[in-house]
């Protein structure tokens, strides 16, 4: 056991097979906590415990956030197996791929509005009446990965926009809910390299933002951002987690959003609108 933030927490994390979830994941596990993973595709999951540095503090749980059965069994799997759960980590989603109002028809948009909420939004809700009970006896926390998307326009498009302020206003929510025995919070993401994909019913299932990182080259313009040269490496985001999950060391915080989007919120608008081409 390392003498990490976390020593000692038990936590379960959602859509923690790859991205920011297993980045996350990595994190909890140096920091000294055990985790339970939770994502649909086994084989992902089983890659991340195979490379922890001690398999037995990790607990891998295949399921569907948009299923509650799944979600209240991967919470008792992870309390049989660490004897409790200390925080939930409400991570897993998909992205629009800024697909606008105006390119999309209105089958599109009603098909991709119910998937991306129920996965965006449902899941987190989900996961939070899931845990609550048993974060309540270790007077745990919820962690939500929330995204610059969550206070800013044009993150996304308007359904994954809506869908994310939507999670701003739950987390809120539900730090008022749950005081004074749960700590609710979330960390507003920027742009990272990962592995996240878009919905299926816009035939963007299989489309990773990985491969656009992949085709910059040395010539391609910096993002307008004042970070811009930060890296967009998932394990730069994981800080903000830790702290929000240590009682020691964020006892007084809920219903904070910890901005980690690069300085998004300080620069303005790229351009003066979004509807010049129509």
């Amino acid at each position: 056991m390392s003498d990490g933030w976390l020593d000692g927490n038990a936590a379960l994390i959602t859509g923690g097979g790859t991205g920011i979830g297993r980045a996350v994941a990595e994190r909890f596990l140096a920091e000294g906590a055990s985790v339970t993973i939770m994502g649909r595709r086994k084989e992902q999951l089983d890659e991340v415990a195979a490379v922890a540095s001690d398999p037995s503090r990790v607990h891998t749980v295949a399921g569907d956030v948009r299923d509650t059965e799944s979600l209240h069994a991967a919470v008792a799997e992870t309390v049989d197996r660490f004897g409790k759960l200390d925080t939930l980590v409400a991570n897993a989603g998909v992205w629009d791929y800024q697909r606008q109002l105006t390119r999309l028809s209105g089958a599109e948009l009603g098909t991709a509005f119910d998937e991306i909420f129920s996965i965006n939004v449902k899941g987190y809700v989900l996961a939070a009446e899931a845990a609550w009970r048993e974060l309540v006896k270790t007077r745990g926390s919820i962690v939500m990965t929330l995204s610059n998307a969550s206070f800013y326009v044009n993150g996304g498009g308007p359904l994954y926009t809506a869908s994310k302020h939507a999670c701003l206003g739950l987390m809120r929510e539900l730090a008022y809910e749950l005081a004074p025995k749960v700590r609710v919070n979330g960390v507003a993401c920027g742009g990272m390299n990962t592995d996240l994909r878009g919905p299926e019913g816009l035939g963007l299932a299989d489309r990773s933002i990985s491969a656009s990182f992949a085709k910059k080259g040395p010539d391609t313009p910096p993002p307008p951002i004042p970070l811009h040269d930060s890296s967009t490496d998932p394990r730069d985001f994981t800080g903000s987690y830790v702290l929000l999950a240590s009682r020691a060391q964020s006892g007084p915080i809920t219903g904070h959003a910890i901005n980690a989007d690069g300085g998004i919120g300080v620069r303005g608008f790229a351009t003066a609108a979004g509807g010049d081409h129509l």
